[in-house]
C-alpha cells in the first residue's frame, strides 16, 4: 500500500517518494512518463531540436506536459546560486515533481538554462485536495431556458459555440483524493486543465526550501526569493502555441491561437468576449476582470447615448441662449466695462470679449445638465446592481459559489510565513501558525499611514503650486495678449484669450505632475505594503488597493475639485480682494460665463491625456521591449526557437498586473461620475477608450506577456466597495456642480423672481448679475498701470462691473450682499437637498427591486448542493457495502478494491 506522509516540522509541503503512486490501473490510466531522476542531469548533449516541434509543451519523451519553466544563467556568483538551485530542485523532486533541464548550448543565446517541470498525477491529486479545487462529478442536467427574445439580432456579435463554450457544463465538488473514482476522470493527463496544473505547481514552488533542512533557516524558501536574488531569472507556465497559428502538436488545444483570433484582434471589437475560454486559459481572476470590463463598457453605451443627446440639445438651443446674445451684443456687452481681473498688469475690459466662452459654456451648462446629472446617479446604481447579478451568474458557472476568501487563509503568503518568527495556536485548526505581534503590526501600520499622508500632502503642495502658477501667469498673459497679433486671426483668434491660455497650460502642467507623482508613488506604495507583511495575497492586494486608490484619487481629482468648488468662490470684490495665503497673488475669478467651461477643459485634458498615454504605455512599450529582446532569436532558424525560449523573451505579467488595470478603469469611472455634470460627453470618450482598452489588454496579454499563473477570484474584490463609495459621492459632487459651479440656479431665480417685466425669459439677466463699483474707490495698489489700460478707456468712465450680487456705492449697505444673493444661495442649498434625496431614494428603490442573485442561479446552486450531498451519501453507502462483502469473502486475500471489474462510469451508475 502506498503512503503519502506529511513533512515533519514547519514545512507545509507534502513529501512523496519517487516510487510512491496511486493505483494507476484505476479508470484505465497507464503512465507513460519515465522517472524524473534521469532528467536532472544538467550536462545532457546531443539533443536534436529539429526532432521537436518548436511549439512543443512536452518533455523530450513527448508525453509529459511541461507545467512550469524556470530559467537561469551562470554568472560570477555562480557557486552560491548553483548550490541553491541544486538543493531547491532536489526538494522539488522530493515532493514529487519531475524535472528536465535544457543545457545552455541548446538555447538561442547560448547562456540560458531552462528547467522544465512536470507535475504527475499523484502530485496534482494531492494538492487539488489540499487546495479544495472543484472538479466535475456529473453532467449538468438542468435545462437552460434562457432564450433571449429577438435572439437573431445578436448573431453578428456572436462567436462560434466551441469558442464560447470550450467545456461541457458539469456539476462540481471539491476534489477528494480518497474518492478519486467519484469524479468524472476519463484521462488523468487532461483531467486537470493546464491553468489548474500551473496553479498547483506555483503553489509548490512558492513554499519549497532552497537550503538543506539541517541549516534550520526557515526564511530561505520560495521561488520569489530565488528570483529576487538572481538564482533564477524567470519562472513561468508556458503558452500552448504561437498566437498567430495553431500548434503542430495534436495534443495541444491551441487555445492561445483561438483567443488571439476571436478576441485579441481589434477588428473583433464588436464581438462578445469568450469569457469561458479566457477563464479556462488564464484562470478565474483574469476572467472576472475582463467580464467586469466588458460589462462596464456595455453599460457605458447607455450613458454615452444620453450624454450625447444632452450635448446635442445644448447645440440645438444655441440660438436661444439669451444671456450669450446680451454678452456678445455691442449695445449691452460692448458697453459694460468690467473691473480688472488682476492687480497692476490687468486693465479694464469690455464684457463682449468673453462672447465665445459664453457660447461654449452653453453647450454644457443648460437645462439638460440637471437631467443628465440625475440620470447618471441612477445609471451608476443600475450598473452596480446589474453587475452583482452578472457576477453571481459567473460565480455559479465558474464554480466559485462556495469559494470564500477565508479558504485562502490556509494559503499564507510565503513572505508572511518566513518573516513572522512567532507562533501561536489557531483555535479553529488547532495547529500552530505564524503571527505578527500586535505591537509590530501597529508600528508598521502607523509608519505606513504617515507615509501615505506625507505623499498626499506632497500632492496638495503641487496643486497649490499649480494654482499659484495660474494666478501669476494670468497677469502675464493678460499683459502680453492685449495687443498680440494672434487675436486678429479669423478662425481661432477670438478663442485665444488669457483665460483659455492660462487654463490649458495649467491643465497640461497639472497632468505632467500627475504622471510624475504616479511613477514615484507606485514604488513607495509597494514598499510600504511589503513592510506591513500582509498575511494573505488577498490582504496584500486590498491594502495596496486602498493606498494606491487614495493617492490617485487625490492626485487626479484634486485639480478638478479646485476648479469646481473653490475657484471664483472666495474672490472678494474691488477694494477688498482676497489673496492667496497673504501673498500678492489675487484669487482667481470666473468669467461671466461661469467656471463650468474651465472645469470641462480641465476634465478633457486630464481624462483624455490619461487614456491616450495609458494605451500607448500598455501597448507600445511591451511590444518594443519584446521586439528588442528577441532580436537575436530572429536570426536563428525557426525550428530552433523553442516554446520556452519564445515565452522567456516575452514580458512578465506580474502579480500586480491586474491591479493596475483595475486602477486605471476605476479612476476613469470617477471622471465620468464625479464630474459628469460639467461634461456630458465624458461617457462617450470613456466608451471609445474602453472599446480600445478591451482589445489592447487582450492583445498584450495574449501576444506580449508570458502566460500568468492562474488564480481564483470570485469578485473584483475591494474595487467593488470603492465603486459603491464613488457612486454615492458622485451624487453629492454633481449636485454641488449644478448648484455652485453652473449658473443654472441663478438664472432660474432671476427668471422666476427678478425678471423686471415678470415674463418667463432671460432678458436683462447679464445686467442683473453684475454689480457696480466706483473706480475712484479702487486702492492704488490694485489699480492697473496706465499702459495696461486699453485705448478706449478714458476719464469719463467712472464705474466698472464685477460678477457678484452686492449693493452699489452710495447705498446705505454699499458693497454688502443683496437679498437676491441670499435667495440664490437658499435656492442652491434647496436644489442640493432635493436632488440628493430624489436620486438616493431612486437608488435605494432600484437596489431593493433588483435581487443580487438571479432566481435561476439560486435554484441551480441549491440543486448542485443537493446533488453533491446525495451522491456522496450514496457513494459512501455503496462503498461500505462492497467492502463488507469483500471481508466476508474468505477467498479474497488481496487489498479490498472498489468494483475492480467495472469502469468508473459503471460504478457511478450503480451508486446513483
Amino acid at each position: 500500500m502506498h503512503r503519502i506522509t506529511g513533512r515533519a516540522g514547519d514545512d507545509s509541503l507534502i513529501e512523496m517518494s519517487p516510487t510512491d503512486s496511486f493505483n494507476d490501473d484505476l479508470n484505465g490510466y497507464h503512465p507513460h512518463g519515465s522517472s524524473s531522476t534521469a532528467s536532472l542531469q544538467h550536462g545532457q548533449s546531443g539533443i536534436d531540436k529539429q526532432q521537436h516541434s518548436k511549439d512543443s509543451v512536452f518533455f523530450r519523451d513527448g508525453l509529459r506536459r511541461i507545467d512550469f519553466v524556470l530559467s537561469y544563467v551562470d554568472d560570477k556568483d555562480g557557486e552560491r546560486k548553483q548550490e541553491r538551485r541544486k538543493v531547491y530542485e532536489a526538494n522539488l523532486v522530493k515532493v514529487g515533481l519531475e524535472l528536465e533541464t535544457e543545457d545552455k548550448i541548446e538555447s538561442e543565446d547560448g547562456k540560458t538554462y531552462f528547467v522544465k517541470i512536470h507535475a504527475p498525477w499523484e502530485v496534482l491529486a494531492t494538492y487539488a485536495d489540499v487546495l479544495k479545487i472543484k472538479v466535475p462529478f456529473k453532467v449538468n442536467d438542468i435545462p437552460d431556458n434562457s432564450e433571449m427574445p429577438m435572439n437573431w439580432l445578436s448573431t453578428p456579435f456572436r462567436l462560434p459555440e466551441h469558442i464560447m463554450q470550450p467545456e461541457p457544463d458539469y456539476f462540481t465538488a471539491p476534489f477528494d483524493k480518497s474518492k478519486a473514482d467519484f469524479f468524472l476522470i476519463d484521462n488523468k493527463d487532461t483531467f486537470f486543465p493546464p491553468s489548474t496544473r500551473n496553479r498547483i505547481v506555483f503553489y509548490i514552488l512558492s513554499r519549497c526550501s532552497y537550503i538543506r533542512e539541517d541549516c534550520g533557516d526557515r526564511d530561505k524558501k520560495g521561488i520569489k526569493r530565488l528570483l529576487n536574488n538572481g538564482t533564477y531569472t524567470a519562472a513561468f507556465p508556458l503558452h500552448d502555441s504561437r498566437y498567430w497559428t495553431r500548434s503542430r502538436d495534436v495534443n495541444c488545444d491551441s487555445e492561445r491561437y483561438n483567443l488571439y483570433k476571436h478576441w485579441a484582434r481589434f477588428f473583433c471589437f464588436f464581438k462578445e468576449q469568450p469569457l469561458n475560454l479566457i477563464r479556462k486559459y488564464y484562470g478565474e481572476k483574469i476572467g472576472i476582470y475582463f467580464a467586469w470590463l466588458g460589462f462596464y463598457t456595455e453599460m457605458l453605451l447607455f450613458a454615452a447615448v444620453v450624454g450625447t443627446i444632452c450635448f446635442v440639445y445644448g447645440f440645438l438651443t444655441y440660438d436661444d441662449n439669451q444671456w450669450s446674445k446680451e454678452i456678445c451684443s455691442e449695445e449691452i456687452g460692448g458697453s459694460i466695462v468690467m473691473c480688472p481681473l488682476c492687480d497692476k498688469k490687468c486693465g479694464y475690459w469690455k464684457l463682449n470679449t468673453t462672447c465665445n466662452s459664453s457660447w461654449q459654456s452653453h453647450l454644457f451648462d443648460n437645462v439638460a445638465t440637471v437631467f443628465f446629472a440625475i440620470f447618471m446617479g441612477i445609471w451608476v446604481t443600475l450598473f452596480l446592481e446589474f453587475w452583482k447579478r452578472r457576477q453571481a451568474r459567473l460565480e455559479y458557472e465558474w464554480d466559485l459559489v462556495d469559494f470564500e476568501e477565508e479558504q485562502q487563509q490556509l494559503q499564507l503568503r510565503p513572505e508572511y510565513e518566513t518573516k513572522c518568527t512567532n507562533r501561536k495556536l489557531n483555535r479553529i485548526t488547532q495547529e500552530m501558525e505564524p503571527y505578527l505581534p500586535i505591537t509590530s503590526k501597529c508600528a508598521r501600520s502607523c509608519l505606513s499611514g504617515a507615509t501615505v499622508l506625507l505623499w498626499i500632502s506632497l500632492i496638495i503642495a503641487c496643486i497649490i503650486g499649480v494654482i499659484a502658477y495660474r494666478l501669476a501667469v494670468y497677469a502675464a498673459f493678460a499683459s502680453i495678449m492685449k495687443d498680440n497679433p494672434t487675436t486678429q486671426l479669423e478662425v481661432v483668434g477670438p478663442y485665444i484669450t488669457p483665460q483659455l491660455a492660462t487654463s490649458v497650460t495649467a491643465s497640461c502642467i497639472n497632468f505632467i505632475i500627475i504622471m510624475i507623482l504616479n511613477l514615484m508613488y507606485e514604488r513607495v506604495a509597494v514598499w510600504i505594503t511589503d513592510m506591513e507583511i500582509p498575511k494573505t495575497h488577498l490582504e496584500y492586494e486590498n491594502k495596496l488597493t486602498v493606498k494606491m486608490f487614495l493617492f490617485q484619487f487625490v492626485n487626479y481629482y484634486s485639480s478638478c475639485f479646485y476648479v469646481a468648488f473653490f475657484k471664483g468662490k472666495f474672490v472678494g470684490y474691488p477694494g477688498n480682494y482676497a489673496y492667496m495665503f497673504g501673498s500678492k497673488l489675487r484669487n482667481e475669478e470666473c468669467d461671466p460665463g461661469g467656471c463650468l467651461i474651465e472645469l470641462t477643459t480641465q476634465l478633457v485634458i486630464v481624462m483624455t491625456g490619461k487614456q491616450v498615454w495609458g494605451n500607448i504605455q500598455e501597448a507600445l512599450l511591451p511590444w518594443m521591449r519584446n521586439w528588442w529582446g528577441s532580436r537575436r532569436a530572429r536570426s536563428h532558424p525557426e525550428s530552433l526557437y523553442s516554446r520556452w525560449e519564445q515565452d522567456h523573451d516575452l514580458q512578465a505579467f506580474g502579480q500586480l498586473g491586474l491591479f493596475y488595470e483595475y486602477l486605471e478603469m476605476v479612476i476613469q469611472f470617477g471622471f465620468i461620475t464625479l464630474f459628469v455634470a460639467s461634461f456630458p460627453l465624458a461617457p462617450l470618450l470613456a466608451l471609445i477608450n474602453n472599446i480600445i482598452e478591451v482589445r489592447v489588454d487582450s492583445w498584450k496579454l495574449t501576444t506580449q506577456f508570458r502566460r500568468p499563473v492562474a488564480a481564483k477570484a470570485h469578485s473584483i474584490g475591494a474595487w467593488e466597495e470603492i465603486l459603491n463609495g464613488m457612486a454615492v459621492l458622485s451624487v453629492v459632487t454633481n449636485a454641488f456642480i449644478v448648484a455652485f459651479t453652473s449658473d443654472m440656479i441663478p438664472r432660474l431665480v432671476y427668471m422666476y423672481a427678478y425678471q423686471p417685466q415678470g415674463e418667463m425669459n432671460m432678458e436683462g439677466y447679464i445686467n442683473n448679475s453684475l454689480s457696480v463699483f466706483n473706480i475712484s474707490e479702487i486702492p492704488a495698489e490694485n489699480r492697473p498701470d496706465d499702459e495696461e489700460n486699453p485705448s478706449w478707456f478714458n476719464s469719463s468712465i467712472t464705474s466698472c462691473r464685477y460678477r457678484d450680487y452686492r449693493y452699489p456705492s452710495g447705498h446705505e449697505r454699499q458693497y454688502s450682499h443683496t437679498m437676491q444673493f441670499w435667495h440664490i444661495l437658499a435656492a442652491k442649498l434647496a436644489f442640493i437637498i432635493i436632488m440628493e434625496h430624489v436620486v438616493f431614494l431612486v437608488k435605494f428603490f432600484v437596489a431593493w427591486m433588483i435581487p443580487d442573485v438571479p432566481s435561476d442561479v439560486r435554484a441551480r446552486v441549491k440543486r448542485e448542493r443537493y446533488l453533491v450531498q446525495e451522491y456522496l451519501h450514496n457513494y459512501e453507502v455503496e462503498k461500505l457495502k462492497i467492502q463488507l462483502s469483500k471481508q466476508n469473502n474468505e477467498e479474497c486475500t488481496c487489498t479490498p478494491m472498489i468494483y475492480p471489474s467495472l469502469s468508473k462510469h459503471e460504478v457511478l451508475s450503480e451508486c446513483l
